[in-house]
């Protein structure tokens, strides 16, 4: 038996591939094929020869050298067998029209070419993750059912079909390839593949709901469709919508269409003017826990000014908002107060910030959506230090890119901890002093006693309940980043509505405790150089000694006083999908039949459920 195959034919052909794997089969090699290693009837026993049994064990035997790899096709085992079995039916045409089923997946097929036409009696071809960017029909086998091209290099069905497609082909797998446009939609309809009773359309690039809904309903046998992945399933009209406009449908993602949940959309399809492609992602902050006390670390003897004070705020990237001009949807999305004041000075001056780190951020969000991608740094309220901070802070992002929301999930969000240090000084008509940082012991001193009235009056005053506080002046806020986490939302672009994680931020340090660290470092190296000294005083020694300790034994008690529980961030990331027909009225176009605009929070009369 010999398979007629061309020299020059290309190794990345499909034809070429299937023939290399059918030689390693060895049909003809020992323990198949005709040999003398055979035991027949009517021959002379040899040593050499085996029986059929033991020949047969030797193909599936696990230990066994002879087992080959035959995943790509469930008869190349019973193929093995028939050539121990009777090798003198293996020819060519034989060969060729035993397989139905061939699965081809990650071998570098780059072409389907007219080698395929051999397997005259093929049903189910597998060709993914590889490299095909055309499926000419007409090199197709008549008797396909199933075709599967998932993750290819497929841009457009023109080539699928520009001849007859397989007429009996009941599924079509095209998901994970880069497919999308309104000419891929005209493709997909019933005129093409009257019998196509499953389709995988699932992570392309669909946008368009409706005039791809428009074409699936063409196909009169269609019963199963995956469709997840896509950026119009991120829309809150999904999976609804689609429900409701194809009603022949039974399996949608991978889950059973309820009668119940049929019933929760009906109606959807035939509402006009609904705002269909739109997402509405909801990102709320919660409570966050595991903060330093910056007081803690305070030392007595520091002087009253200026005052430090803190703050601590969350702050992350999302897409802009992006409502078209023309709709009004009407959402009842709850803000705190202080979360929508802070978020919009921070979305009014996200731009204008002289950060460097901040603008690098958008300008890195930016090109990895895309020159149309525009991005927005959202801030939460800043809070004062407390053993539980809650930020309270829900931010609802409308967006119309779908394409461009697609891409951000599933590069994630990340979510940065901030903190805000402001110093305050007594206004310059007050007559307290100022004790700046750049001053010596000395100045400091006799600052204090040519200004004496005026501290012990202000002494006199804190000690009586602070009943007069002079006015103070704030310098320019100082902030920095404590740290940031990475949030990965690939699941909400894979079917889920809602992510919900605790962002563990590590355990961090305050300024007053690293500069507390540093003084105990400070103080143990003078420590080692006192000792180095030859001191004859032995009273003196001491004194030092004990000095030493107190500083030591100071600086590990502030180090222990500090928590050392890491910083955990309450997170909610969801996206708002409607739940039944009636739920979708608010998002209706605010035109009415009157021609007039619906005011906010206003539906249209036409389209109330009916009493």
């Amino acid at each position: 038996m010999k398979l007629v195959t061309k020299s020059a034919m290309s190794s990345s052909t499909l034809s070429a591939v299937i023939e290399k794997l059918i030689r390693s089969l060895c049909l003809n090699d020992f323990p198949c094929g005709n040999g003398t290693w055979r035991n027949t009837k009517g021959s002379a026993e040899r040593a050499e020869m085996e029986s059929t049994d033991a020949l047969l064990d030797l193909l599936s035997c696990p230990r066994s050298p002879w087992r080959h790899d035959v995943m790509w096709s469930p008869q190349a085992l019973p193929l093995r067998q028939l050539a121990v079995l009777t090798p003198e039916r293996l020819h060519a045409p034989f060969i060729y029209n035993y397989f139905t089923s061939l699965r081809i997946v990650d071998r570098d097929v780059t072409a389907i070419d007219g080698g395929l036409l051999k397997f005259s009696k093929l049903e189910e071809l597998v060709l993914s993750a590889n490299k095909i960017s055309e499926v000419p029909t007409a090199n197709l086998p008549g008797t396909l059912k199933i075709l599967e091209l998932r993750a290819n290099r497929l841009s457009s069905l023109d080539s699928l079909t520009s001849g007859a497609p397989p007429p009996h082909l009941q599924y079509l797998g095209l998901s994970s390839n880069t497919l999308g446009s309104q000419n891929d939609v005209a493709h997909l309809t019933g005129r093409h593949w009257p019998q196509l009773v499953c389709l995988d359309l699932s992570d392309c690039g669909f946008q368009d709901q409706q005039a791809l809904l428009n074409g699936l309903s063409t196909l009169p046998c269609l019963r199963t469709l995956l469709l997840e992945g896509n950026p119009f399933t991120l829309a809150s009209s999904y999976p609804g919508l689609t429900v409701d406009s194809l009603p022949q449908l039974s399996c949608l993602d991978t889950s059973w269409i309820s009668p119940e949940e049929r019933h929760r959309f009906r109606g959807l399809a035939k509402m006009s003017d609904l705002a269909v492609d739109i997402a509405s992602a909801t990102v709320s902050v919660g409570r966050m826990t595991g903060i330093p006390d910056p007081r803690m670390t305070v030392d007595d003897k520091a002087p009253d000014f200026p005052v430090v004070s803190y703050r601590y705020f969350i702050t992350y990237v999302f897409l802009r908002h992006q409502t078209p001009a023309h709709l009004k949807i009407n959402t009842e999305t709850k803000f705190d107060a202080r979360s929508v004041t802070e978020g919009q000075r921070s979305n009014e001056n996200c731009e204008k910030q002289t950060s460097k780190q901040d603008g690098g951020i958008l300008n890195s969000e930016k090109s990895s959506c895309g020159d149309t991608c525009a991005v927005l740094r959202h801030t939460t309220s800043k809070l004062s230090w407390s053993e539980s901070m809650d930020f309270g802070d829900t931010q609802t992002h409308t967006v119309s890119a779908l394409g461009d929301l697609k891409k951000f999930l599933n590069r994630g969000l990340r979510l940065s901890l901030e903190e805000e240090k402001v110093l305050s000084w007594p206004a310059a008509s007050e007559e307290v002093p100022l004790t700046k940082a750049n001053q010596t012991g000395k100045e400091k001193k006799g600052r204090r006693e040519k200004e004496s009235p005026v501290k012990s009056d202000f002494t006199k005053s804190k000690d009586k309940n602070k009943k007069s506080v002079p006015e103070l002046v704030q310098d320019a806020p100082i902030r920095r980043i404590l740290g940031s986490v990475h949030i990965p939302l690939q699941s909400l672009v894979r079917g889920g509505q809602q992510v919900k994680v605790l962002c563990d931020f590590g355990v961090l340090h305050t300024d007053s405790e690293v500069e507390a660290t540093q003084t105990h470092q400070k103080d143990l190296g003078r420590k080692t150089k006192e000792d180095k000294k030859e001191d004859k005083e032995t009273k003196g020694r001491q004194h030092n000694a004990a000095s030493s300790k107190d500083k030591e034994k100071r600086a590990l008690e502030v180090q222990d006083s500090i928590a050392s529980q890491p910083v955990i961030v309450e997170l909610i990331v969801e996206l708002k999908k409607w739940q039944t027909a009636s739920e979708a009225h608010h998002f209706l176009l605010p035109q009415t039949s009157y021609g007039g605009l619906l005011s906010p929070g206003s539906v249209c009369p036409s389209v109330l459920p009916s009493s």
